[in-house]
């Protein structure tokens, strides 16, 4: 499709307003396109002079900067479980506050899958953060109101995301821009520039071993790790963060709650995940291969908010990397398809969890 005039202009503002289509080359280190980079996820760490938590702070970096991350190792943080830090040309900075991330443009899609929902396909975002157009007029998530009309910059999609394209348009200059819609969201709709979204194929998240029967999760809640297991063997391993053992400010336990029977009863593609209240509460947008086995909203899902693996980080859920994520979203029964991306189980039929506390 093309733009109409209204759309042209509205994207159009977004050159003005400094997004192009690689807005985070300001923020980036100087490394190649391939090489591993660290993106800060809080609003102010330290870079250290030596990989110690007590050590003297040679410089501070703020949100979403970017650094060269040239390797990981062990260090001392004597008040927390975590002692791995990350190497960079600055010096030392504790691992979970940085994302590890690639820089990876992609070459536009121009046409979309034919699906039950319409034409449309799932992307996830190849490049550190990306920010994005709001088409409707008004902000409806939470953390998009707090970012358009309390910081007054506009929406920003981090890498990893995934996200439902429903539609393809092409600005007077060429450039391709997609519209991102989340599926099961508040509603708001978005404009990206397509360079920044890899297409995810139908092969890519297709059902691991869908026709083994035995097969189950072990959590580890001591040893902060995951565990598959078909017909008794261990045919996965990974670390992972679960809840933190206090009880918020709703009264509400924040741990995971042990259990030799849990059951999966919903697979999404990408969810939308909020709670807690104002000042504490959290909203997440496209949340990747989210696997659901507790009631209440307790799941398996990929992170992209910290990188704290190994350490009870979460309120309740099962955070672990974004390639761990899909592999557990893969592997578990039900079996999912790309088309729709979403199931809903009762009973037995999904797989069984384990969570242990030995």
């Amino acid at each position: 499709m093309r733009l109409t005039r209204r759309e042209f202009l509205k994207l159009g503002a977004l050159g003005a307003a400094g997004l192009s289509l690689r807005p985070w080359l300001n923020a980036r280190a100087q490394a190649e396109p391939s090489a591993l980079l660290g993106r800060v996820n809080e609003g102010k760490i330290s870079v250290r002079a030596v990989p110690d938590i007590t050590a003297p702070e040679i410089a501070p970096l703020y949100e979403d900067h970017l650094v060269d991350w040239l390797r990981e190792v062990v260090g001392t943080n004597p008040y927390r479980a975590n002692q791995r830090f990350v190497e960079t040309p600055q010096g030392y900075i504790w691992s979970p506050l940085l994302q590890p991330v690639y820089d990876v443009p992609q070459e536009p899609v121009t046409e979309l899958y034919e699906t039950s929902l319409g034409a449309g396909m799932w992307v996830q975002v190849s490049v550190p953060f990306v920010d994005v157009q709001l088409e409707n007029a008004s902000a409806y998530a939470p953390s998009v109101k707090h970012r358009v009309n309390e910081l007054g910059v506009l929406p920003r999609l981090y890498y990893s995301q995934v996200i439902w394209v429903d539609q393809i348009a092409t600005n007077s200059e060429g450039q391709v821009w997609y519209r991102l819609n989340e599926r099961y969201g508040y509603g708001d709709v978005f404009w990206g520039p397509a360079q920044a979204f890899r297409q995810v194929t139908p092969e890519e998240v297709a059902p691991i071993t869908p026709d083994i029967e035995d097969k189950y999760l072990e959590v580890n809640l001591h040893h902060q790790t995951v565990s598959a297991f078909e017909e008794g063997r261990e045919v996965f391993f990974c670390r992972c963060s679960t809840g933190m053992d206090y009880v918020d400010e709703q009264g509400n336990s924040t741990a995971t709650p042990p259990g030799e029977n849990h059951r999966i009863w919903r697979k999404m593609l990408s969810a939308h995940m909020s709670g807690g209240t104002t000042g504490g509460g959290w909203d997440l947008a496209g949340v990747g291969f989210t696997t659901l086995f507790i009631g209440n909203g307790i799941a398996f899902h990929s992170t992209f908010w910290h990188n704290n693996y190994g350490e009870k980080t979460s309120r309740g859920c099962v955070n672990v990397t974004p390639d761990d994520a899909k592999w557990i979203w893969r592997w578990t029964r039900p079996a999912v398809n790309y088309d729709p991306g979403d199931m809903t189980v009762q009973g037995t039929v999904g797989s069984r969890i384990q969570v242990v506390e030995y």
